[in-house]
């Protein structure tokens, strides 16, 4: 009689039985060996996808209707962007966001063909979703990266009226299925419509009606298809398409242009003879500002945002879209002085009535506090009639007033060179003693032609020399000295060319750089980046940690307090030369007192003074240009036969401001 097996062998038994009317799951599959057991057969993965995707089917049905299509008025009640002084106290609201919805019927033909043609050629038959933009996100995703585009005309108008503009896997899913959900609800013309009424188009206007109005000053029913063109074009980034932004903008926009006006012909919306028609480029008119930001806050307001860009990714488009708290750096009574000490010497010794050479004079200033605030700004006489930035622009030659950073550059890295040291005949360097310096004839500057022997590099610097500059960028090296200025805080891209002349300035910064490029020799070679906000909200929560930069070193603190030493004589020297002194025969802050400038050595078509006194750096430009001409006018003659191309108005601004006066 065979023996019962004991429970746990039966159990066994069991578990490898099927129970009836089941099968057992071939798994690691019988009958194979090595690793093809453990590979599943065509049924198993066949089976396994078709469960995954009943899964996902079921994850998407819930998502699917749990979404809801948000408020789309939301946006329309946005309020304006503020923006606060220093002191915590308002300095101007921009106004809540600038759209005049009209209807498709309002829209011409022409403008509803470019757009389609530009940014989704198949919107009237596709499901409202591009699987092909959303895959595309699926893998930058995986990769780390951000989200990337190709969304529909339908995903457009939902990121542009439902969601924030961050790009995240978040906000792609919901823009994803609302896309679809309003595709279902709503017909094609009405979505064109909510989109043409929403989008971006630059120059702060949101909606197809606000932008013939800024573009081309017609409403929107009287654009014509190459004007309609190149609004097309501004979708895909007002930023880089506005014809009248720099850095290539212009030749972007006529090549996007004409690619629309040719795509309009592959899709059959336009005949090639009617193309034939419009081969000039629409030139839209000059770009304005609203009347808020006239004087001098236009002018802030621009580098608090380009700031803003620089540290939090938020384009203009996001900044248009409004309910942003912007706290700034900019001291309110400082920002009024620097304007009425500009305003003051030039009703006072600029004619332009009656001097030929006194037009089209501009000038441009900002203040810097040592930890990088830009306190001030003067940015021209009015950020409405002109559009460009005068203290936060690159564009003037900087003159002498670079000669500091080419000596204290020689000071860290050169091989025995100090502010005695000087070049022979030979262009040897020398030490120079006390009381032995050069013999200059009289009416011939230290370092200039005509001067015997060798002159030390204080003196040069103090007299805008430029032979012995010149000599010591040859021993230095003309990329050790860029690459100090750089360090410094210039912007390379604002740097001349590499040859003989750069040494004395022939490099472009904005007065911005230059004055916090200086704070480094009044902080013993220590500077920070300039920034310009510091702290900004949206509905009440921080939108970037805008915490101060932070300070590095430029140079070694000897060296910085050997060069700025220097340039408290050239302070003086300066004051001196223009009587700037008060009735008890000193400066208002004396001890505390340096400056770099441009002198009568100097041949190039500008003017600065870079002064530091009370603890603030201050840099002030003039120049001449013309709207019209690609090159600034010459100085020679500004203000008088005395002026020196217009080197000693600068100081005089400078003094102003300093001293309250």
């Amino acid at each position: 009689m065979a023996r019962r097996p004991n429970r746990p062998t039966r159990l066994r038994g069991l578990l490898r039985r099927p129970r009836p009317g089941s099968r057992r799951v071939d798994y690691p599959r019988r009958g194979k060996t090595g690793w093809r057991r453990w590979v599943p057969s065509w049924r198993q993965t066949g089976s396994g996808a078709l469960l995954g995707l009943a899964v996902l089917a079921g994850l998407f049905g819930v998502v699917y209707a749990s979404v809801d299509i948000p408020d789309e008025n939301a946006e329309a009640r946005q309020q304006g962007t503020v923006y606060y002084w220093a002191d915590g106290s308002q300095m101007v609201s921009v106004g809540t966001v600038n759209r005049q919805n009209v209807t498709l019927a309002e829209i011409p033909d022409a403008m509803e063909h470019a757009v389609i043609a530009a940014e989704n050629e198949t919107f009237y038959d596709d499901s409202g979703v591009s699987l092909k933009g959303i895959a595309r996100a699926a893998v930058s995703i995986v990769k780390g990266g951000d989200t990337q585009g190709g969304s529909t005309i339908t995903q457009q108008y939902v990121k542009n009226t439902y969601l924030s503009q961050e790009q995240t896997a978040t906000r792609k899913l919901r823009e994803f299925v609302i896309s679809l959900k309003l595709s279902n609800e709503r017909s094609k013309e009405e979505i064109l419509q909510g989109y043409l009424n929403t989008s971006w188009f630059g120059r702060g206007a949101n909606g197809i009606q606000a932008a013939a109005q800024a573009y081309y000053g017609v409403p929107a029913k009287d654009l014509d298809p190459s004007q309609a063109a190149l609004l097309a074009a501004l979708l895909k980034g007002a930023e880089e398409y506005d014809p009248a932004g720099g850095g290539g903008n212009h030749a972007r926009a006529v090549e996007r242009w004409k690619w629309i006006l040719d795509r309009q012909v592959e899709t059959g919306t336009m005949t090639q003879a009617e193309r034939n028609t419009y081969l000039e480029f629409p030139e839209p008119r000059k770009t304005a500002k609203p009347t808020s930001l006239g004087g001098q806050t236009g002018y802030l307001v621009d580098i608090a945002n380009k700031y803003i860009k620089k540290r939090s990714g938020l384009t203009d488009k996001d900044l248009a879209r409004g309910g942003y708290k912007v706290h700034t750096t900019f001291d309110k009574a400082k920002v009024h002085l620097l304007e009425k000490s500009v305003r003051t010497v030039r009703e006072r010794d600029l004619d332009p009535g009656k001097r030929e050479e006194d037009k089209h004079v501009e000038i441009g200033a900002a203040s810097v506090r040592a930890d990088g605030a830009v306190v001030a700004v003067y940015g021209g006489a009015d950020a409405i009639t002109r559009f460009t930035n005068n203290a936060d622009t690159a564009g003037v030659p900087v003159g002498s007033a670079f000669k500091p950073f080419v000596a204290a550059a020689g000071l860290q890295h050169g091989d025995g060179i100090t502010m005695d040291s000087g070049y022979d005949a030979q262009g040897r360097l020398v030490m120079i003693p006390a009381g032995g310096g050069a013999v200059t004839p009289p009416g011939v500057t230290p370092g200039g032609a005509g001067a015997s022997g060798p002159t030390t590099l204080r003196d040069a610097l103090v007299a805008s020399g430029n032979a012995t500059f010149v000599q010591l960028g040859k021993q230095v090296g003309l990329k050790k000295v860029k690459e100090f200025a750089v360090k410094a805080g210039l912007h390379e891209a604002s740097l001349a060319r590499l040859d003989k002349s750069f040494v004395l300035g022939t490099s472009t910064p904005s007065a911005v750089r230059m004055a916090d490029a200086y704070t480094a020799f009044t902080n013993e070679g220590m500077r920070s980046d300039p920034y310009s906000v510091t702290e900004m909200t949206r509905d009440g929560e921080p939108v970037e940690d805008f915490e101060k930069p932070v300070a590095q070193r430029v140079m070694n603190a000897e060296v910085a307090r050997e060069v700025n030493n220097t340039l408290s004589v050239v302070a003086w020297t300066k004051l001196a030369q223009n009587q700037l002194f008060n009735s008890s025969g000193g400066f208002a802050a004396p001890g505390n007192l340096s400056a770099g400038a441009t002198g009568p050595n100097d041949r190039m078509r500008s003017a600065w003074f870079i002064g530091h006194s009370q603890g603030l750096t201050t840099a002030v430009t003039m120049f001449r240009t013309k709207p019209d001409a690609p090159q600034l006018l010459g100085m020679q003659g500004v203000g008088g036969p005395g002026s020196q191309h217009g080197t000693v108005f600068p100081v005089r601004i400078w003094s102003a401001y300093a001293t309250g006066k």
